[in-house]
């Protein structure tokens, strides 16, 4: 009888040798699929954030300048009300800002992690090329 060396010690390995790649290119795939709505996303994140930010400075003045306004003038109107909805428009504001500051750090993370498991895949692609690959042979007594 002949002896058989192989680096496959069970027919589940030999199914795993087979469904790898595909599972590499699938997700490969899915993260190439992902990666861009990802960085668009994360770019109208930081637009909105630099916008909602430039709303907060200009909310903030309007509110200082019509309080100073309110207390040099003795004018008939109250801007009470138009002030306390702008300071309401203002926490409104904050309240946003920190939750696009919070959506911005998950996408990060999640970025972060898109690129590690590429460059995960790219290394164990790299790794398995056919050169390093054992492969199986037939050795007579």
């Amino acid at each position: 009888m002949a002896d058989t060396e192989s680096t496959c010690t069970s027919v589940d390995d030999r199914t795993e040798d087979l469904v790898s790649p595909t599972r590499d290119a699938l997700v490969d795939g899915i993260v190439g699929l992902l990666k861009p709505c990802l960085d668009q996303l994360d770019e109208r994140v930081r637009a909105t954030r630099v916008s909602q930010s430039e709303l907060h400075q200009q909310l903030e003045g309007l509110s200082v300048e019509l309080t100073r306004v309110q207390e040099q003038t003795q004018c008939p109107l109250q801007l009470d009300a138009y002030i306390k909805k702008l300071q309401n428009a203002k926490r409104r504001v904050v309240v946003v800002n920190n939750i696009l500051q919070n959506t911005q750090d998950r996408l990060n993370k999640l970025h972060n992690q898109v690129s590690k498991e590429t460059a995960r895949r790219k290394a164990l692609l790299d790794t398995s090329s056919p050169s390093t690959v054992p492969s199986t042979s037939l050795h007579a007594p």
